[in-house]
């Protein structure tokens, strides 16, 4: 089990920037690959980002390319993603998920507001 924590969310003008951070309470930590996804109201949830657990790999939604950056501190257990460049289409509760190494199941924490607008 890993309980998944998110914060950072919050209203920003367009053009802004935003960090996202997700706490995962595991021991595992580093057995893990974690992914954001976002949802927006009236649509369906969708992936903006992942990392490896060795943090070697990342991937991206092509609507965040070069906009988004997923990162990962194993000391904090703690992965991020720097939104910068942010637009009125990136409002949406944005959810960090945790996969172990090989598993099948996610874990998800309870999301995070992102506001984007003037």
């Amino acid at each position: 089990q890993v309980h998944l924590e998110e914060s950072g969310g919050g209203l920003v003008q367009p053009g802004g920037s935003l960090r996202l951070s997700c706490l995962a309470s595991t021991s595992a930590f580093k057995s893990y690959n974690f992914g954001w996804h976002r949802q927006a109201p009236g649509k369906e949830r969708e992936f903006v980002a992942a990392i490896s657990y060795d943090g070697v790999n990342t991937y991206y939604a092509d609507s965040v390319k070069g906009r988004f950056t997923i990162s990962r501190d194993n000391a904090m257990s703690t992965v991020y993603i720097q939104m910068n460049e942010l637009e009125p289409e990136d409002t949406a509760v944005y959810y960090c998920n945790a996969r172990l190494i090989g598993g099948t199941s996610d874990y998800w924490g309870q999301g995070t507001q992102v506001t984007v607008s003037s």
